[in-house]
């Protein structure tokens, strides 16, 4: 099945639904599937044809869920851009999926056209070598929103095309190539086909029937899996895709008072700030409904102020997913987050808050050892996946993909443990695990003890090296409003709570942690700042 089925299924049915609002502007099913049928057409008249790449440098608007569901529908590979990205990540990930077409937004239209123009042949030597390696070859660069002179623009092509339906594809065909959200190496291109992100959306939604699905509040960017796949999945079920740009919390907070959102998906960055932000505790909260959270590590102190802030009706989901498995894998859902019942029940579901939840019905999860071998309950090993949402691999990268799937399995580098109920607690990547005097120390169990303090917003621990030891715990804290704690506090605070070989030897407090663009702490980042504070 295309993927641009999961809009023509409903919009057949239900052409006068409204299923898409962005900035004052409603669309129905009927609209944006013409507008997918054109668009379709003007890219085949461009010379796009099935397997070629087509990415898009965009923040999120129609034009891009258009985009994406009309490569869709002609067989060729959908590629979303991380808008927020440096130069030189995007002239990789460029060369990585070498596009026929590379679409672009007002703001992003001459960082584009910069990048496929070839440097003057008056350089020579080094400064050409340079100019080369900060440049691409793209056959095409194309507008998507304001007209530009010299460029072709996708509305206008669109406007005269002949519309086309989408094409049929065999289920393992390619249909979109993700980047992954790296917090250390150049990201990895995921190759995700139809079949994938179709069956994610299968498995966890009910198709539209014409009743009132709600509104979803599309906050997060659409080259995260997050968003895309959110998008799709609302598409199919009818429930009507209300469009920010990008996120802003004074913004979320106005729309869903007055769209009547029902349905929102944050990073915990993005609830962080809503709590933290002057107009929470006036807005009309009253319609949500479901609040998923999840592509990063929850602090604690965060998701409990959430549940006491938000109203009694919300029900929180934390969905915790890979890219390479095409969105979400485990899930803790709404009666977890209800901290209630007897005083050990209560205290069981405060603990099971640090967890991600259970697989879903479609996962199989081992926790594996050193030897590759599966370990018993309460043992930390790395997380491997089992699905037919697996990724086909790596774009281009074929020892990246042997490293990661084997024998069906995909191996996460993710580390974590079971309890006894099935609940999956994460640990921190294996990459960054700590190794001190010949025991393994994972940096979010430092991380979970500094956040339990009172007076710790949030903490992000990593490995320095040490003569002695290999490597010593240091750890980077961002305190509450207010709080004066000393170092040496925190550090007996530790030495309380953990072996005396995981108690952080540096502790340094500052404004902020150093994040990506979904949230995720960029712990390179870390270790080069505290090497400059001569940690």
């Amino acid at each position: 099945m295309n993927v641009a089925e999961l809009l023509a299924i409903p919009a057949s049915m239900f052409p006068e639904a409204e299923i898409l609002w962005f900035e004052g502007e409603p669309r129905t099913y009927g609209s944006l599937l013409d507008g997918v049928a054109r668009t379709a057409g003007a890219l085949q008249a461009l010379g796009v044809k099935p397997g070629d790449r087509v990415a898009v440098m965009q923040t999120n608007t129609p034009e891009v869920i258009e985009t994406m569901l009309a490569v869709a529908s002609i067989g060729a590979v959908f590629v979303p851009l991380n808008y927020r990205a440096r130069r030189e990540e995007l002239v990789h990930m460029l060369n990585v999926a070498a596009p026929r077409l590379l679409l672009v937004g007002d703001r992003y239209v001459e960082l584009a056209t910069d990048l496929t123009r070839r440097p003057s042949g008056a350089l020579e030597g080094r400064s050409r070598e340079r100019a080369d390696e900060l440049h691409v070859d793209v056959p095409m660069v194309v507008a998507i929103e304001s007209q530009v002179q010299d460029l072709p623009h996708l509305k206008v092509l669109a406007s005269g095309a002949e519309p086309i339906t989408p094409f049929d594809v065999a289920e393992d065909e390619l249909a979109v190539l993700m980047f992954t959200s790296g917090t250390t190496a150049n990201a990895k291109a995921v190759m995700l086909a139809h079949d994938h992100l179709v069956n994610f959306v299968f498995g966890t939604t009910e198709p539209a029937d014409g009743s009132d699905r709600g509104s979803v509040l599309l906050a997060a960017p659409i080259y995260h899996i997050a968003g895309l796949s959110a998008t799709l999945a609302a598409s199919f079920a009818g429930r009507r895709i209300v469009v920010m740009r990008q996120f802003d919390a004074g913004e979320w907070l106005r729309l869903v008072a007055s769209e009547r959102i029902s349905h929102a998906f944050l990073v915990p960055t993005m609830l962080k700030r809503l709590l933290d932000h002057p107009a929470f505790p006036e807005t009309d909260l009253s319609s949500l409904q479901v609040l998923s959270y999840g592509a990063a590590p929850m602090p604690l102190s965060v998701i409990r102020r959430a549940i006491e802030a938000f109203p009694p009706t919300v029900q929180f989901i934390n969905a915790f997913g890979q890219t390479e498995t095409a969105s979400t894998v485990t899930m803790l859902g709404p009666e977890d987050h209800r901290l209630e019942g007897t005083p050990e029940v209560a205290e069981r579901k405060l603990r099971r808050l640090g967890s991600v939840g259970r697989p879903l019905p479609d996962i199989e999860l081992r926790i594996l050892g050193e030897d590759g071998k599966p370990l018993p309950t309460g043992q930390v090993g790395e997380i491997a996946l089992r699905t037919s949402r697996t990724m086909h691999g790596y774009y281009g990268q074929a020892e990246a993909t042997d490293r990661v799937l084997r024998g069906g399995w995909l191996q996460t580098g993710d580390l974590g443990w079971i309890d006894e109920e099935g609940y999956l607690f994460l640990t921190g990547r294996k990459s960054d695990l700590i190794i001190r005097g010949g025991e393994n120390i994972a940096p979010e169990e430092v991380e979970l003890v500094l956040e339990s303090h009172p007076d710790i917003e949030e903490a992000a621990v990593v490995g320095l090296p040490d003569e002695e030891w290999g490597e010593r715990v240091a750890a980077v804290v961002v305190l509450r409003n207010g709080s004066g704690v000393a170092a040496g506090a925190l550090a007996e605070y530790c030495r309380e709570r953990l072996a005396s070989f995981k108690k952080p030897e540096v502790i340094h407090v500052v404004e902020a942690l150093p994040r990506n663009s979904m949230g995720k702490v960029l712990r390179t980042d870390l270790r080069a700042a505290l090497k400059d504070l001569g940690a």
